[in-house]
């Protein structure tokens, strides 16, 4: 009997902790951006929204990865955020005042490479 419970307790504790993971989404999307103070800014302004668990943005790809839960902040909400830290996404563009007070050196619309 003793026995029994026991793995009636691991069986429903492990049931409700994969529940939890199902809130937790990963992906990944574009973020306009060329530098540390950018990385800094977008990494650090990310993780900051309530549900933002992890975030990792790449200087060459302008590719981030993240990990939210779901139940706490819609994805189009974070996208949206980002753009008002002075960072395009795929869905927001960043507001242009906001984008125009970013240091020169983030300013990524007006880099030309040859």
């Amino acid at each position: 009997m003793k026995y029994l419970i026991i793995v009636s307790l691991f069986v429903s504790s492990l049931c409700f902790s994969q529940g939890n993971n199902l809130k937790s989404q990963k992906v990944s999307f574009n973020v306009k951006g060329v530098c540390e103070m950018c990385k800094d800014r977008i990494e650090n302004g990310t993780l900051k929204l309530k549900g933002v668990k992890y975030v990792k943005w790449d200087i060459i790809s302008n590719n981030i990865s993240l990990i939210y839960n779901s139940k706490k902040i819609k994805l189009d909400d974070i996208h949206k955020e980002i753009s008002l830290l002075g960072h395009s996404t795929d869905k927001y563009t960043a507001p242009t005042e906001i984008y125009n007070n970013l240091p020169d050196c983030c300013l990524y619309e007006t880099l030309s490479i040859h």
